[in-house]
């Protein structure tokens, strides 16, 4: 069999690191990113890029751990090389503040990232509403230039970019081998997933280079953020909310909540509202399909519906994608040779 053909559809942060690790994994491979958006218009530029896992109800534990501690020891690797700049990635130390104590004091994630412990009470001090806190180190993505940085690794490997909608998986049989599926929110449309719904996210990016430290309402819903050059406030969780309108409302409530939990936000300048959709579902659907119409087979990996959750878990995720891309390859490869005998 001539080199397998491989197309990944869907060019955020899942897309293309997807397509990383097809092509690091499968060198005899030629893989095509096709999306009719790339950055900066993807969800994932909008993303925060923090590296604090949201759970998956649907997801047994101990995956969504290895997909964490995957996704952590390589953006680890890269903050800790000379590319960390043009990458966008940076640690970042700060705290996770709670009005209640939660029932698990220690999340499954709390040996991944480092230096995990209970706030003492004279850092309590600080949040005079909150009775409970977890201070931490992790790492930040700042998502434009990482999503950059993922491209030009791309082409340095012969992956091919191109803009193009897919409307329909079967459309690609005859150019390529085997599909992935990344479209994120598209793949409601794509392959008429009805259990992925829009999780409507508004955040602020702001200027205020003297917030060093992340804070982070133990509920999720408010959140600070520090960059290399912005400061990432948040933010909102609306079910189903299909609007990409900033509402103003919601922004002066966004900046009210931040400045209860860092008052110095009051200072900070050159407000810019932005608007995603996360591609929420109970699970992220990370599994092979054979499409069949007329005895033509098309296999499919499926990788997509990681709500909230991407960055955190997004090489983790791409890996097993990989994974499941060798196994197609190896079966295709396998029945090739069948044939000729």
């Amino acid at each position: 069999m001539a080199a397998p053909k491989v197309a990944v559809v869907g060019a955020g942060v899942i897309g293309l690191s997807t397509a990383l690790c097809i092509a690091e994994t499968c060198p005899s491979c030629s893989v095509t990113v096709l999306s009719d958006q790339f950055s900066p218009n993807t969800t994932s530029d909008v993303a925060a890029g923090m590296l604090i896992p949201h759970a998956y109800p649907g997801t047994p534990i101990h995956v969504q751990k290895q997909w964490f501690k995957e996704t952590f020891s390589y953006l680890f690797a890269i903050s800790n090389s000379a590319e960390a700049s043009e990458a966008g990635i940076h640690l970042v130390s700060g705290w996770q503040v709670f009005k209640n104590t939660p029932k698990e004091e220690l999340p499954f994630w709390s040996d991944v990232v480092l230096g995990f412990r209970p706030m003492s009470e004279a850092e309590l001090q600080k949040f005079p509403r909150h009775q409970f806190g977890q201070a931490f180190t992790t790492l930040k993505c700042d998502c434009p230039p990482y999503l950059l940085w993922l491209e030009k690794r791309l082409k340095a490997t012969g992956v091919q970019m191109s803009t193009r909608k897919v409307t329909d998986l079967w459309e690609l049989n005859s150019e390529y081998n085997v599909v992935v599926n990344c479209a994120g929110i598209g793949a409601r449309q794509l392959v008429g997933d009805e259990k992925i719904f829009p999780v409507r996210g508004q955040v602020l990016k702001v200027h205020a280079p003297w917030v060093k430290n992340f804070i982070r309402d133990g509920d999720g819903l408010t959140y600070i953020y520090p960059g290399v050059h912005r400061v990432t406030l948040g933010g909102t969780r609306e079910k189903e909310s299909w609007s990409l309108s900033p509402d103003p409302g919601t922004t002066k409530d966004i900046f009210e909540r931040c400045c209860s939990l860092e008052p110095s936000l009051r200072g900070a300048q050159d407000i810019k509202v932005k608007v995603g959709l996360r591609p929420s579902r109970q699970c992220v659907r990370l599994q092979k399909e054979v499409l069949s119409q007329g005895g033509v087979k098309l296999p499919v990996v499926h990788s997509y519906g990681h709500g909230a959750g991407g960055f955190s878990v997004h090489r983790g995720t791409a890996k097993e994608a990989a994974r499941l891309v060798g196994e197609c390859i190896a079966d295709l490869q396998g029945s090739s040779s069948r044939a000729k005998l």
